[in-house]
């Protein structure tokens, strides 16, 4: 899968495609209807998003968890057979674009568009003024076609990032997997930490997530996929570790029966089942007995279930 960081980046033979426009936002059954919708026409599928998304850089303080930061969608397109991903850098400049701008630098000189999916209520341009009937006429003067996405229903519900962070918030992975088709995790690398873990008993690789807000908190049993060829079962900790006073929004993982080095691998961290809210601890020793219980808890979900890990990791 190819990666165009902006239209200054698009080539000729970039030209003839078919595409669709959107934040993508964890990539769930909804999106990944529109792209077989896409794979039908036989030419080259572009997935056209933006960065910041576009309510991030209009409301950074009210705009919802990310699902996915960019690496991960990213992943998850390639896995699902996106050809390209063209990345607009969401700024003033790109809101003050106008609809008709739009179509003409990136739709049409840019990519050359033969066919285009978006859902009929789909806004862009300059104060949301194109729309569904902009793209259709627009269509018909340069000789592309516009198809509206197809309606992805769950549970008489449609499929939607909100529903998926919702069930996230809730603790509910189950209902959050069956909405993405996939289990939920997060990516990173693992860095250095405070190395309280390991002072306490609990080793854990520290994972930044480079997130203001996330969808989910507390502890967790999960698997860590990117180590070895199987998955790695332990218990993570996703919150700011109120204990010690953190700030920061870490996530820290410890394996069970595992102590090799991991420092600045790249790893995948799959979340199994809530075992309970983060919360702040009186002492340092009352964390390390709840740890202790939360260890114990984690490794009873892994003896419960018939642990099958994915034929091939999202990441």
């Amino acid at each position: 899968m190819e990666f165009i960081r902006n239209i200054s980046q698009l080539r000729s033979h970039h030209r003839g495609c078919v595409a669709t426009i959107g934040n993508f936002d964890g990539v769930h059954l909804g999106h990944q209807a529109v792209l077989q919708q896409l794979k039908t026409k036989e030419l080259p599928m572009v997935v056209i998003i933006f960065e910041p998304q576009p309510m991030e850089f209009f409301s950074p303080d009210n705009a919802p968890a990310r699902l996915t930061r960019l690496r991960e969608k990213l992943i998850a397109m390639r896995n699902y057979g996106v050809d390209r991903v063209l990345c607009l850098h969401f700024n003033a400049s790109l809101a003050a674009l106008s609809a008709k701008a739009f179509i003409q630098q990136v739709l049409v000189k840019g990519l050359g568009i033969r066919h285009l999916v978006v859902g009929d209520d789909f806004r862009f341009g300059q104060k949301r003024q194109g729309n569904f009937a902009t793209l259709q006429q627009a269509g018909k003067e340069y000789g592309f076609t516009v198809e509206s996405q197809h309606t992805f229903v769950l549970g008489k519900q449609r499929v939607s990032s909100t529903r998926v962070r919702q069930a996230l918030m809730q603790g509910e992975l189950s209902a959050a997997q069956k909405l993405l088709g996939r289990p939920y995790t997060m990516c990173g690398r693992v860095r250095y930490g405070q190395q309280m873990g390991r002072t306490i008993g609990f080793p854990t690789a520290n994972i930044f997530l480079h997130r203001q807000v996330s969808p989910l908190n507390g502890v967790f049993a999960v698997t860590l996929h990117g180590v070895t060829k199987k998955p790695l079962p332990g218990v993570a900790n996703l919150g700011t570790r109120p204990t010690i006073n953190g700030h920061q929004l870490l996530l820290e993982v410890h394996l069970f029966d595992f102590d090799r080095t991991i420092y600045g691998q790249y790893v995948e961290v799959e979340f199994v089942q809530k075992l309970r809210d983060e919360q702040r601890f009186a002492s340092i020793e009352a964390l390390k007995q709840q740890i202790e219980k939360d260890v114990q808890l984690a490794r009873a979900v892994f003896q419960l279930q018939v642990f099958k890990p994915r034929a091939k990791p999202h990441g």
